[in-house]
């Protein structure tokens, strides 16, 4: 039992430190030679140091949750650790370039290096792409539907924390971005009070035909926005019209939208690779002559959720005089997707997707190095360019 002053006794009355929650899971987690080097360096003698860290390829900065978590790692241990970002949130760093330096005693800096690297590379990506894709589809409004896709909870807050960092950085240059996410937990990282969300597959399964289970919703949630699946039986077009004959009154106010995700396995109801072919030459003749790979290709006029399905879907809404039905686009839609779909002008009113999550996990590796041992400049040949110019501050572009 831990005394009032916080240390625990032993059988023999000798007081033990209590170690804190977070020291012991910094201690299980770090790296083992991490570890070591702390106790060295405190029986040989400590020194102030100055980390630098930087990672290996363009990003946009989102480093928040290494700088709170930092903090708290200071304050547990009762050391100051000086945080000097040198870019500030939502900016575009280059390669090679040091977010931010951290100066202290290097018998407090040493053990925390693997797990600050975690909290800031992985979000720095996902920052950068999200905002890669906002800037593709600049009239284009997303939903982050990363939770499915994250190892955990620490994981899904970090996602969604990146996806609104690049979001507003975008949002600066003038897109409409990231306006939501998809459940209650991280919706705070949008400015919003809970996720969006209308139906899974799952409830049209379970009420039988896709009116009946919009007619659920309507009847349980009456005052929200409606988001119908279509693509549950296969019929997107039939499916879709049959709702808005069922509800003219939110299709005519523009409150219900059509969310397409057909699998890759299949094309979309109507749809065969003449027709999707023949419906980009009616809306965007010169898309197809544009393409650039197989990838592309597919995007354009392939299986699932094609430019051309979006096109088809946009048609056969109109031609049934619901002009004002939305259409939310899901399934794949990363960088490149977006950049096909903007090429295609493809009439999307919302994409959800958690695609900004990296594919290439090894590049979210961030890496810090010492840079000064006691004022003085150090670092391991080949990263000189990490060194602070006469100890000065960089600033972005400098």
């Amino acid at each position: 039992m831990a005394d009032a002053g916080g240390n625990g006794a032993n059988a023999e009355g000798a007081k033990t430190p209590v170690v804190s929650d977070l020291a012991a899971d910094i201690a299980a987690r770090t790296d083992t030679y991490f570890n070591r080097t702390k106790r060295i360096v405190a029986r040989f003698g400590d020194t102030p140091v100055v980390y630098a860290v930087f990672m290996r390829r363009p990003v946009i900065c989102a480093p928040r949750l290494m700088v709170d978590w930092l903090r708290a790692a200071a304050a547990d241990r009762g050391v100051t650790i000086d945080i000097d970002l040198v870019y500030q949130e939502g900016d575009w760093v280059g390669a090679g370039e040091p977010m931010a330096y951290l100066a202290g005693s290097m018998v407090a800096l040493s053990d925390l290096e693997t797990l600050l690297l975690q909290k800031i590379g992985p979000a720095c990506v996902a920052a950068h792409n999200a905002y890669q894709m906002a800037m593709s589809l600049p009239s284009v409004a997303f939903l982050a539907m990363d939770a499915r896709h994250c190892a955990g909870a620490e994981m899904q807050d970090m996602m969604a924390y990146a996806a609104a960092v690049g979001s507003q950085a975008a949002q600066k240059e003038g897109a409409r971005g990231f306006v939501g996410n998809a459940n209650d937990g991280t919706a705070h990282w949008f400015g919003a009070p809970r996720g969006f969300g209308t139906m899974p597959h799952s409830l049209i399964g379970y009420a039988g035909s896709t009116v009946r289970a919009a007619e659920m919703f309507r009847e349980t949630f009456p005052d929200e926005p409606m988001t119908v699946l279509v693509d549950y039986f296969g019929h997107e077009i039939t499916d879709a019209i049959a709702v808005c004959r069922r509800f003219p009154d939110l299709a005519a106010a523009g409150q219900l939208s059509f969310r397409l995700d057909t699998h890759g396995g299949r094309f979309l109801e109507g749809l065969d690779p003449a027709e999707s072919y023949a419906v980009l030459e009616r809306n965007v003749p010169g898309a197809i002559r544009r393409h650039r790979s197989e990838t592309e290709l597919r995007y354009l006029v392939g299986t699932g959720v094609s430019a051309a399905a979006i096109w088809f879907t946009r048609e056969a809404l109109n031609e049934a005089g619901f002009p004002h039905a939305r259409i939310v686009a899901s399934s794949g839609f990363g960088v490149d997707k977006c950049r096909v779909m903007a090429d295609s002008r493809a009439p999307i009113d919302l994409i959800g997707t958690g695609s900004f999550i990296p594919d290439s996990w090894h590049e979210t590796y961030a890496t810090a190095d010492i840079v000064e041992y006691d004022g003085k400049p150090m670092v391991k040949v080949g990263r000189e360019f990490l060194l602070r110019h006469n100890g000065a501050r960089r600033k972005p572009g400098g």
